[in-house]
């Protein structure tokens, strides 16, 4: 008996992606938005086919997720934010709600989401993670989208 896989791919030509992207802690998600697009443009997806979508934090990028993904308009979408843990436990909540709305949105539109919202006890380690020694989560979050887009239609015609 053979064995079958069903695997994606990292090609993103024809692809219209919807990069929303958290305006608090700028100075980290401008970064991941860098990461993000590079990585996109790299494996094909064109430049004037991804759309930036600003939102004020990470709280609202389901609600701008859900409308993005309703909209017809995206084969993908990624989110980016940075929650920061302050002196209270607010960041527990942002950060919280914003996995669960994104999921929530992905899994009831069908439509792939890379979930790159990081959350993290310092600035040090949230740099880190937006293009310095961890890495660019920006990016890696596009790339599970540009496969997820490919692994969803080859599971759909196996």
């Amino acid at each position: 008996m053979t064995q079958r896989s069903v695997v994606g791919k990292l090609d993103g030509s024809g692809l219209h992606i919807g990069l929303i992207v958290s305006r608090f802690n700028d100075f980290i998600t401008s970064r991941m938005l860098d990461g993000a697009r590079d990585v996109l443009i790299r494996h094909g997806v064109d430049a004037g086919a991804i759309v930036d979508i600003w939102v004020p934090g990470a709280w609202e990028l389901p609600i701008a997720a859900k409308t993005a993904a309703e909209s017809g308009k995206y084969d993908a979408l990624v989110c980016l934010g940075c929650v920061i843990r302050g002196s209270t436990t607010h960041h527990i909540h942002v950060g919280g709600e914003a996995s669960r709305g994104v999921a929530r949105v992905s899994l009831d539109t069908g439509l792939p989401i890379g979930f790159g919202v990081l959350t993290t006890d310092t600035i040090e380690q949230a740099i880190e993670r937006a293009g310095a020694k961890s890495g660019n989560k920006g990016a890696d979050a596009a790339l599970s989208a540009l496969e997820m887009v490919s692994l969803l239609k080859a599971i759909r015609d196996a």
